[in-house]
């Protein structure tokens, strides 16, 4: 599986099967659907084997770089450019432009994953990045994760009342569409982490500052772990099973499994 360890089940995605995925299960009608009218002058990126090293032989010197897609015709042609990369992962752009090509706002997100936690068996982050292990994460991490996102949750909408969740594949994404929260400046943003920190939630800076601009595109295939992302209502998160759940599952494994 490579230098990484996930719950069992959890494993990279090959390209035949990235191919399989991208070609007969991403479901672009729940892509549009979540965009809705907002599609607009979005921009997406892939990655294609910066994690796993699994990638197309003629990538090989931009295989952990980022791929912008900003020229595309419809979503079927954004399909076509990812099946053209078999990427492990496909991200969109959070920054909002208009057609000069101009930021106009950015959705404020938040990304908790479990490899921030501290497990009482693997330690904290520093240690797995001394083992270099900073990508793993096993079913406790997993669970204390799931709780401190429902608590994020819970934070949130006491101050805004467009909150959607999806699952990555690992850990959880909160995202913040409330029209005003796209108008926040970097250091808005900054406080409002500092603040959810403060209040016990292991949150990416980073992601929630504004300064790393890509979240996981919701339906794509985590290829680092063969799970599909997952949007969910904020009543299933309590009982949500991420290794489990059919919903997350592509074919390829669901048919190995069956």
């Amino acid at each position: 599986m490579g230098q990484y360890y996930f719950p069992a089940g959890m494993r990279y995605a090959t390209l035949d099967e990235r191919r399989e995925f991208y070609s007969r299960e991403f479901d672009l009608k729940k892509v549009g659907g979540w965009f809705g009218c907002n599609l607009g002058y979005t921009k997406f990126a892939v990655i294609m084997g910066r994690h796993t090293k699994i990638f197309l032989p003629q990538y090989k010197e931009d295989a952990a770089t980022t791929i912008i897609i900003d020229e595309y015709r419809d979503l079927a042609d954004v399909r076509g450019q990812v099946l053209d990369f078999l990427p492990e992962a496909v991200y969109y752009d959070r920054n909002v432009y208009d057609k000069e090509g101009k930021v106009v706002g950015q959705e404020l997100a938040f990304d908790l994953d479990p490899e921030n936690v501290t497990c009482p068996v693997h330690g904290n982050l520093a240690d797995k990045m001394k083992r270099k292990q900073g990508l793993s994460f096993c079913e406790i991490e997993f669970g204390i994760v799931q709780k401190e996102t429902i608590g994020l949750y819970e934070f949130l909408a006491k101050r805004y009342s467009d909150l959607r969740v999806t699952y990555s594949g690992r850990g959880f994404h909160i995202h913040v569409m409330d029209k005003d929260a796209y108008q926040l400046s970097t250091q808005q943003r900054l406080e409002l982490a500092a603040e959810a920190k403060k209040s016990g939630f292991q949150i990416d800076d980073w992601v929630t500052s504004g300064e790393f601009r890509l979240i996981r595109l919701p339906y794509s295939l985590n290829g680092l772990v063969s799970r599909i992302v997952l949007a969910l209502k904020k009543e299933e998160l309590e009982s949500f099973d991420g290794i489990h759940d059919r919903r997350c599952i592509p074919q390829f494994l669901a048919a190995a499994t069956s």
